[in-house]
This record gives C-alpha cells, structure tokens and sequence, in this order.
C-alpha cells in the first residue's frame, strides 16, 4: 500500500481504545503494519479486526500486553518479529491518570502511575531498541501530555510522570543520535481530547457529557475540544520519514494553552 508510512512496521500500546485505537488504525491506513496491544487484550484484537477489515489480511495483529512488566515487553517484541517482520516505529501510547493533590494522593497511586506511564517507556524502548536497529530508520513517539509542561495542584502524579516522559524522550534521542542509530524519537502532548477517558471524567463529576465538552472547550484558546485524529495525525508525521530531522523534541497539540 502506498502511503506516509508505507514500509513501517510499528507497535501501538494502549490500542484497545481512545488515542491508541487511532494512532494504529491511521499508521495502518498511510501503509503501516501494525501491532496493536494493550492490557485489554480482546480490545487490542478488536483494533487490529477492524484494520484488517477495511485494508485487509496481514495489516494489523493484536495482542495482550501488560506495558509494566519487562518480560511482555520481550514477548510483545518477539511477536512483532514474527509477525511484522521487524520494528521500525514504536508508539508508547499506554497511560493512566490518578486523582488527588500532593495531601491526598495514595502513595500506592502515585507509584502505579509512574509504573505505567513512565517504567512502561523505559522497558519498551530498552526491549525493542535492538530489533529497531536492525530496520532502521526508525522512530519513537512517546505519548506525554500537555499537563507534563503546564501543572495543577490537583494531579501531582500525573504531572510528574508526563514530565517525566517528556525528559526520558529526550535522553533516549541523544542516546539513539549518539550511537548513530537512525532511531529518532520525540513526545506528544496534547491537551483533552474526545476519548472514552472524559465519559469516566463526566460520570465522576456527575456531569452531563456534553456539559464537560463545553467546560473543557471554554479552556482551550481554539474553543473545541481534540478528536483522536487530531493526535493520531501527528503520530503519522512523527513515524513517516517527513520528520526525518526531528528528535528529542516535543509536539504540543493544545489549542493554544501553551502559549498563554
């Protein structure tokens, strides 16, 4: 298939749902193969069913992953082998947010938070490095947030640990540029975004859907809140060889809260 990413071969975490189901579905419709995992291994196989039905057999596999553990990573990697026949582009898409300010906060939350957003990086790309060089060039792209940049006293862990992702891209772009191994990689961060995330927001404030939408947008300098695409698109560029010169660098796609 031709396309922006035709030839690569990738892995999307967190691809059951939200943003992980479309940054695998648009890396698979500009050319991608693509390896769609998550926790929710029967959400990650319904992806990659759905891409196989709209572009056909051998565009999409799913598979369950627990993006914590260091011996999945190897197991996950190992399936990208297989089945892809290598890795060239990694999107460590995988991620959870916990509640409460720094008083609050449950010690046991704020180490689960570190464990998914940030160990999940760690192991990943410590994982799936060396399969990536053999397929170069390749690309990582970490998924951060706007709230690793800009904080709030009510989410300490999710603050730190998105921050913490947006320094770790950085260091493993050197490290990558250094060693000369024509593996770039570069962090994301938006701001809200229509997901299955803000149905579990509105819920938990006892708020009409479509209320929440229009709190959210009233915060965004752009007035509307981001579809997945909106950030799936940037995914493409990130992974397709148009962002060749770029790396240890940091997309921020927030409708312009940055800037104020």
């Amino acid at each position: 298939m031709a396309g922006r990413c035709a030839g690569k071969l990738a892995l999307v975490t967190g691809a059951a749902q939200g943003l992980g189901r479309a940054h695998a579905k648009r890396l698979a419709e500009e050319g991608a193969r693509v390896l769609c995992t998550d926790i929710n291994g029967a959400g990650a196989e319904a992806t990659a069913a759905e891409i196989v039905e709209e572009l056909g057999a051998g565009h999409a596999y799913g598979i369950q992953h627990d993006v914590t553990n260091p011996d999945d990573w190897e197991r996950v990697v190992e399936a990208a082998d297989a089945e892809l026949g290598g890795l060239n582009v990694l999107v460590n898409n995988a991620g959870i947010g916990v509640g409460g300010n720094i008083e609050t906060c449950k010690f046991e939350d704020w180490k689960r938070c570190f464990s998914v957003n940030v160990d999940s990086i760690f192991h990943g790309c410590q994982k799936a490095l060396p399969l990536m060089r053999q397929h170069a060039p390749g690309s990582i792209v970490n998924i951060s947030s706007i709230a690793g940049l800009i904080a709030s006293d009510t989410m300490p862990a999710y603050n730190s640990s998105k921050a913490a992702v947006w320094m770790l891209t950085k260091s493993i772009a050197l490290h990558c540029a250094k060693n000369n191994m024509q593996i770039r990689c570069n962090s994301v961060h938006p701001t809200f975004v229509d997901t299955p995330i803000l149905d579990g927001t509105a819920r938990n404030h006892n708020l009409d859907k479509g209320v929440l939408m229009e709190k959210l947008a009233r915060q965004i300098p752009l007035k509307f809140v981001g579809e997945p695409n909106d950030i799936a698109n940037a995914v493409v560029y990130l992974a397709s060889d148009e962002s060749r010169f770029m790396t240890g660098a940091e997309m921020k796609l927030d409708g312009g809260i940055s800037a104020m």
